[in-house]
């Protein structure tokens, strides 16, 4: 951790006694995010406020920027010990007084750190609520309420609290104490995602007062979202799809063993990847995540443990390889991505086969001490897991879907998801669904998708030769739909309860009643099927691949600064500020201070290197 820098004195708060002339200043924006003024002023006021806003939607300044214009310490109560690092040094690099209290810290640096906040050195605290409630705290906390107050206690993942939320932690319920104990102390409730079942449970819990309630909408814009078929081999398009990608991303994945297997493949393939799961030791999970953070490695592939506490805003992939078990758990994951409002991609692969391996999970939810199945709980998950297959092979815009199972309305066709851009349209596929189904009865119900699909398609195969399965009057009259096409169907007549599939490992089709429906014309069949894709040409000018050039070029001159201090290279400067610079290509001091997101602190640290790189390149491109 590097040394404090210079502490914020009275004059800055007397000078900059307005949140837009703070923003600016100790931050380099010029503008509030939508809802971002309301809270802070709430703050400022003393009031209770609980703050519901997506991942990315700037909750951290609701609390970091009240902190620096009122007087007394802010305690920001968090679970995620990674997430209280990442912002601590990244409040140190603009010049702002914050540390952080956690099980990583020694007794001696406790101390330490202790001295600096009674000193009035620190204006932020970040501290688990673990330590917070320890009797030794407390009185700790009582003595800083004295000697210089207390301004504010921000509650951050506040979902917590609520054990209808999907992240529920016993501890947080015991946070009402701090209420009673400093009862005049404003609180402040922050998270990405709750239910109204959710937002009430918090609100009680936490005792707020006549609070201030801001709902943001769940929709980020910025993220383009897919769900692709998961053929036998789709490592293969996996690895196609991080080569036709660029930036950083996350993969995830149920299993520890799939992990490891798909970060051996990337790996293999020259794409630098780590895995991370819980059956790492602490020490390598940290250091993996370390890397990923600083750039020393592009694709951190991880089971649905990781990302949580990270603060890493340049993600520009998400990759779900498989299905995720809850929908509100895949709006968490895929929202990991383009954090800095940048554009990234959220692709999800689907296969049958992944329902299959979370019905067995799902199965496997007993009582420890009886072993009796846990009905409600299997109940429950099996509701969500139906959500996530309806989403999964849903033709309506991805985001009415989400935004939808959040309880918000969204009117669809939001121009950034595989559904609007590639609309699909339900069509009658009735006379197929009698081709596909008669060819599992004619093959006498022994046999799996792949096999009755091969025969439909004339497959010369040893094994349907050997079967004689040439000569059945189903053979090859499917030659008219390629081979997904036929698995669509398949896999949509399971998932309509049209045909049956064995759970016993075999994975074998097999006819119901309502197969012989279809089969005597008394039942119609509807699929989704998608349109074509639309090839987009982009135009490339001279001017685009310009900036790219210098964009790339800053970046490394970020990374560099970045490992010279030991820090992530989007505590330097973010990815969207990287891009003004290398659009605008500013080469004055004063010209590089307008910049969105270079406050005066960086602007004296940063600023003239970024300058001379910028010059010399602008001045080498003269010479072409």
């Amino acid at each position: 951790m590097s040394s404090l820098p210079p502490l914020i004195t009275e004059l800055d708060h007397a000078s900059l006694n307005r949140p837009e002339q703070a923003l600016k200043y100790f931050f380099g924006y010029d503008s509030f995010r939508p809802g971002q003024q309301s809270i802070i002023e709430a703050v400022l006021q003393n009031q209770d406020a609980l703050a519901i806003m997506p991942t990315g939607g700037g909750k951290s300044l609701c609390y970091q920027l009240p902190a620096l214009l009122k007087p007394g310490l802010t305690i920001v109560i968090s679970p995620l010990i990674a997430l209280m690092q990442d912002q601590v040094e990244a409040l140190q690099d603009n010049g702002i007084g914050a540390t952080f209290l956690n099980s990583t810290v020694g007794g001696a640096e406790v101390r330490r750190r202790s001295q600096q906040i009674l000193q009035g050195a620190i204006k932020l605290l970040y501290v688990a609520p673990e330590r917070i409630l320890t009797e030794t705290f407390l009185d700790f906390l009582d003595q800083v309420a004295v000697q210089i107050g207390i301004s504010t206690l921000a509650i951050d993942e506040a979902h917590c609290v609520s054990e209808w939320g999907h992240d529920f932690r016993p501890e947080y319920r015991q946070l009402q104490q701090l209420r009673q104990r400093y009862p005049t102390v404003p609180v402040l409730a922050l998270t990405a995602t709750a239910t109204a079942r959710v937002r009430q449970d918090i609100m009680q819990q936490l005792g707020l007062q006549q609070p201030l309630i801001h709902i943001a909408s769940f929709n980020r814009p910025n993220l383009y979202y897919e769900v692709r078929p998961k053929p036998k081999q789709a490592y293969r398009e996996l690895i196609r799809l991080m080569r036709q990608t660029s930036g950083a991303g996350i993969v995830y994945c149920l299993s520890r063993k799939k992990v490891d297997e798909i970060t051996q493949r990337l790996q293999e393939a020259g794409i630098e990847a780590l895995p991370y799961h819980a059956g790492l030791s602490d020490t390598v999970r940290k250091q993996n995540q370390t890397r990923f953070i600083r750039d020393d490695v592009r694709v951190m592939v991880a089971t649905i443990a990781f990302g949580m506490g990270i603060n890493k805003p340049d993600v520009r992939f998400v990759i779900h390889y498989d299905l995720p078990r809850n929908l509100e758990g895949y709006y968490q994951e895929s929202g990991r991505a383009g954090r800095d409002g940048e554009p990234a991609q959220c692709i999800l692969f689907f296969s049958f086969s992944d329902i299959r391996t979370i019905e067995y999970l799902i199965d496997q939810k007993v009582d420890p001490l009886t072993g009796e199945p846990l009905e409600a709980e299997q109940q429950i998950a099996r509701q969500q897991l139906r959500q996530v297959i309806d989403y999964a092979e849903g033709i309506e815009c991805r985001r009415t879907i989400q935004l939808g199972y959040f309880g918000e309305r969204f009117a669809g066709n939001c121009g950034n998801c595989d559904n609007c851009l590639r609309p699909r349209s339900l069509q009658d596929w009735t006379i197929e669904a009698q081709k596909f189904l008669s060819c599992v009865a004619r093959c006498k119900e022994r046999y799996g998708m792949t096999y009755i699909i091969e025969v439909l398609r004339g497959s010369k195969e040893k094994r349907i030769l050997s079967n004689r399965h040439d000569q059945l009057s189903t053979y090859g009259i499917g030659k008219d739909h390629t081979a997904e096409e036929w698995r669509t169907l398949g896999r949509s007549l399971l998932h309509q309860g049209l045909m049956d599939e064995t759970a016993d490992g075999y994975s074998v089709l097999k006819l119901n009643a309502l197969s012989w429906e279809v089969l005597r014309k008394q039942r119609t069949v509807y699929i989704s099927l998608p349109n074509r894709p639309t090839v987009v040409q982009s135009a490339s000018t001279e001017a685009k691949a310009n900036a790219e050039m210098l964009f790339d070029l800053l970046r490394k001159l970020r990374k560099q600064i970045a490992d010279e201090q030991a820090v992530p290279p989007y505590v330097v400067f973010a990815d969207s500020s990287l891009r003004l610079m290398a659009q605008l290509q500013p080469q004055t001091i004063d010209d590089f201070s307008q910049i969105s997101g270079v406050g005066s602190h960086k602007l004296a640290r940063y600023g003239p290197r970024f300058v001379e790189t910028i010059r010399k390149f602008c001045q080498e491109q003269e010479k072409i």
